[in-house]
């Protein structure tokens, strides 16, 4: 059963020249820090999944006043490309009480923005 379902966009261009050391190290774990700098347009790929921790935050219907946090949702690239994402901490205590066994996540980016959807599923407690 679908549980949540969240959903968000990321101007590129915005991201870009706001991104630094300090903000990568606050919103991204050292593998996916590691990832992305191995990419040619890092920068998309940094885009890519902060959408999808945004995404994940409203699939979850829970924000930072619930305690979550960047660093408590790491997205994860299987060798096949495949996406993934794993909640930590208080992400992992919120998506255990509202049920969320799964989790399935799209991103995409363009030269302009870049996008991820994600749906939660399990079962209601």
């Amino acid at each position: 059963m679908i549980l949540g379902l969240g959903m968000d966009i990321v101007d590129l261009a915005g991201f870009r020249d706001r991104l630094d050391d300090d903000l990568i190290g606050e919103l991204f774990l050292p593998d996916e820090i590691e990832y992305c700098r191995s990419q040619h347009r890092f920068w998309e790929n940094f885009a890519g999944r902060f959408a999808a921790k945004e995404a994940a935050f409203k699939a979850l219907g829970a924000g930072f006043e619930d305690g979550l946090r960047f660093d408590q949702v790491e997205i994860r690239r299987a060798g096949t490309g495949a996406i993934s994402l794993e909640f930590l901490g208080r992400a992992a205590e919120i998506a255990a009480a509202k049920g969320v066994h799964k989790t399935l996540v799209s991103i995409s980016h363009s030269r302009t923005t870049a996008v991820a959807v994600v749906i939660a599923e399990g079962e209601n407690p």
